[in-house]
């Protein structure tokens, strides 16, 4: 079976020094807790994603640990003080050891 597994980013592309933005992001994953059943009664493997990193510049400014509990698809949205111009990097993780990066540089206007 081929995952498609895809992330998602939506943030500003231009800001100004000390502005306060939001960035979204969202993973289309499963996240299979381990205790549901297919329909033939076995257990569906778990498949979570464990980790999830928003860094800027390589410094990491928001970091989640995730647990089975979480749905499928996880979405985050948090704020951001933009300290200046530079590259903002997104990372997911799962159990399995699979990764995902985004990458978005942010511009600074006057």
């Amino acid at each position: 079976m081929t995952r498609s597994i895809r992330p998602k980013l939506k943030a500003p592309k231009v800001a100004r020094i000390g502005e306060v933005i939001l960035i979204k992001t969202l993973i289309s994953h499963p996240m299979e807790s381990g205790v549901r059943k297919d329909e033939t009664g076995a257990l569906i493997p778990r498949d979570i994603i464990t980790q999830f990193e928003a860094r800027f510049e390589g410094a990491v400014f928001f970091s989640v640990a995730l647990h089975p509990a979480v749905s499928a698809d996880p979405y985050f949205a948090f704020h951001f003080q933009v300290p200046g111009p530079g590259r903002l990097s997104f990372h997911w993780q799962d159990e399995k050891g699979e990764r995902w990066s985004l990458e978005h540089y942010l511009e600074v206007k006057n």
